[in-house]
């Protein structure tokens, strides 16, 4: 695929997606949730770790309401189509990544695009960041597992503050909230979350396991969970990245991980 809306590079064993439409501050249209989709699963084909960033000032101003094909006039209109046929699929490849994710957020992060900020690993958020469910200014409901994703990062009472008043969350509010991982100066953004991703990079094949764990974690019961965990510790036993981890730590020298 040839991406006119995103920007995929690969250094080293970190795949970045840079969201790139400045003109509408990276609203998320039809084409540009093709082309994040495609990159997201051919970076989990070619590399270790995954930045989702931006090439402008905002991560993402949300959906692109000028693009997209609704009838105001037809009473039986579907604005959600999109989130069916493009943005549910996206977040559920987030969600299933077998690399580690991780958001760099800069400027606004609204509607899907907070959902795809916050549906990372390790948020990195500028300290011009901010995050806005919009939704209730325009007579719509959160999309994109946002209600999901904020409940169960902040809370419930947080998570119907944001939906319900609609105020611009930034970046040291979310940060007390536990919303995000860190917040740096906005020109420390991009060389932090690179240096972030290309430590999870270097790690040893179960890294993906571990978050995939933890993601399960937020919906299985406890024995579930711990039916999951042993199955994730018998499928990291086998790996060939265990090997060397043990081997390392018996000639007390550091690990050289392969992914493998």
């Amino acid at each position: 695929m040839n991406y006119a809306r995103v920007k995929y590079e690969l250094r080293d064993k970190v795949a970045i997606i840079a969201m790139n439409d400045p003109e509408t501050l990276n609203a998320v249209s039809e084409g540009m949730g093709e082309e994040l989709l495609h990159s997201v699963d051919r970076a989990q084909r070619e590399a270790r770790a995954l930045v989702i960033t931006t090439t402008s000032r905002a991560f993402c101003s949300g959906a692109n309401l000028a693009t997209a094909a609704v009838d105001l006039a037809d009473p039986q209109r579907d604005v959600g189509a999109l989130l069916e046929s493009h943005f549910n699929p996206l977040l559920l490849r987030l969600r299933g990544s077998t690399i580690p994710v991780l958001t760099a957020v800069r400027g606004a992060a609204a509607g899907i695009g907070a959902s795809i900020a916050l549906c990372a690993d390790i948020i990195v958020a500028a300290e011009s960041a901010y995050f806005y469910m919009a939704f209730c200014r325009v007579g719509l409901v959160p999309d994109g597992g946002a209600a999901y994703l904020l409940s169960r990062a902040i809370g419930r009472v947080r998570a119907l503050e944001m939906m319900l008043l609609g105020e611009k969350l930034y970046a040291r509010k979310a940060f007390e909230w536990g919303l995000v991982t860190r917040v740096v100066p906005d020109e420390e953004l991009d060389a932090t979350a690179l240096q972030l991703a290309t430590q999870l990079s270097q790690g040893p094949r179960s890294i993906g396991m571990i978050r995939q764990a933890a993601w399960d974690a937020l919906d299985l019961s406890v024995q579930e969970q711990l039916t999951r965990e042993r199955d994730l510790q018998r499928a990291a036993g086998r790996t060939a990245d265990f090997l060397e981890g043990v081997a390392a730590f018996r000639d007390r020298r550091g690990a050289q991980f392969k992914g493998e």
